[in-house]
């Protein structure tokens, strides 16, 4: 178990890399593994409150995740809580209130919460020790709750946490409610982005590219796996794809109306003239300032490029027009294979699944197995060959996200 000034000096060093995250969600996922690490715990939950109730958002337990293949990922449920005295997170949430339990099979008497045994009976792992610690605001507003569960001693048995965790928890819960406030003012204003575009287009919806943007992550976490990219470059690049994903089709705005919201399929001169969004998009992010100004220009350009050189628009300069590559006729030539940008296909594959998986004004939703048997004959044209193998191994996960985000009627 780490010395109580060794994870104090985690937490400092920890403090600025949590305020380089831009993404809200990603950024949970790290707070929750950073608070599990500070105080060795083997599992643990976090959870954001919207409104009456509080919305698990990540879930981790390592001893069931060295039960799966090297990459693979544990699912978990999603659920929401009521913030009131039945449960302990939504007692936490609730009064704001810290609370240490040394086991939650032998809750006090008198205490205003119980324990629900039914998830440990369902996995098969049993809790015992948990810390739930409320996030909250500078104002003492709460915004989640983390909880975590089976501190472990020095020889990996469970240990009841202590005062020490308790205050290692809260000052470190205090230290990153600034950073989860900052990244979910960046959310609003990127998904306010998004109901401007939705405005225009009904098609793009908040549902819609939080979906494309969870299934690109996924997809781009598995490769970086096989290629065996440096952990702390995935992370980064993680944050970066994720929100240049949601903006994949932001150039939409500068397609007219009579063309975008047609309730039936383009014809040949519309369709050209559709395919200008993808310029349009690029045009946004011209002027670049970091890495996400650079990857958001790429999605928006080559997400409808094709592995075998049939997408568009080819090699063209999205600010001037400009042809840069030209073909025989003189008009942009098609990117294909490599030479299309990694982001590039991994969000055409993922928009392409959902699209196809969602209903739209001149088509209904397709069957789950016609749309894998699309994309496996797709394999090699329109989409990587190596991106498609990974879709179907990660398909389980791009399930969960889809249950996540359903669309609204």
């Amino acid at each position: 178990m780490a010395s109580q000034h060794g994870s104090a000096q985690r937490i400092l060093r920890i403090d600025s890399e949590l305020n380089q995250i831009r993404d809200f969600d990603l950024l949970l996922d790290r707070v929750l593994l950073e608070a599990r690490r500070v105080v060795n715990a083997d599992a643990g939950s976090i959870y954001v409150k919207d409104g009456n109730v509080i919305n698990i958002k990540f879930a981790h337990n390592d001893t069931k995740q060295r039960l799966l293949p090297p990459g693979e990922k544990q699912p978990y449920p999603h659920f929401s809580i009521p913030v009131d005295e039945s449960s302990i997170s939504g007692y936490a949430a609730m009064t704001g209130e810290l609370v240490n339990i040394k086991n939650v099979y032998r809750i006090p008497r008198g205490a205003p919460y119980s324990f629900n045994t039914a998830y440990d009976q369902k996995s098969g792992y049993r809790t015992q020790s948990m810390l739930t610690v409320p996030l909250k605001a500078q104002n003492n507003r709460v915004l989640g709750v983390i909880q975590i569960i089976n501190a472990l001693d020095e020889d990996g048995k469970v240990r009841s946490f202590t005062k020490r965790d308790e205050a290692l928890v809260t000052h470190f819960s205090e230290d990153v409610t600034v950073a989860l406030e900052r990244a979910h003012m960046t959310r609003l204003m990127i998904m306010r982005m998004i109901r401007m575009a939705e405005m225009r287009d009904p098609k793009e919806t908040g549902a819609h590219v939080n979906r494309v943007a969870g299934y690109s992550v996924e997809l781009y976490e598995r490769w970086a796996y096989k290629h065996g990219l440096d952990t702390g470059l995935v992370e980064k690049q993680k944050d970066v794809l994720k929100i240049a994903a949601m903006l994949h089709d932001v150039g939409k705005v500068a397609i007219s109306d009579t063309i975008l919201k047609k309730p039936a399929r383009f014809t040949q001169e519309e369709y050209v003239i559709m395919q200008s969004h993808t310029c349009a998009g690029s045009r946004l992010f011209d002027d670049p300032q970091s890495e996400f100004d650079t990857v958001a220009a790429e999605v928006a350009l080559t997400h409808h490029e094709s592995w075998d050189g049939s997408g568009y628009p080819g090699w063209i300069d999205p600010v001037s027009g400009a042809v840069q590559k030209p073909a025989p006729d003189g008009t942009a030539l098609r990117r294909r294979g490599t030479e299309i940008p990694v982001w590039g296909r991994i969000v055409a594959l993922a928009d392409v699944y959902d699209a196809l998986m969602s209903r739209r004004v001149y088509k209904e939703p397709w069957d789950e197995d016609a749309v894998l048997k699309e994309i496996r004959s797709l394999s090699g044209t329109k989409f990587d060959p190596e991106f498609v193998d990974i879709f179907f191994e990660v398909l389980p996960r791009l399930r969960e996200i889809r249950e996540r985000h359903p669309d609204l009627d």
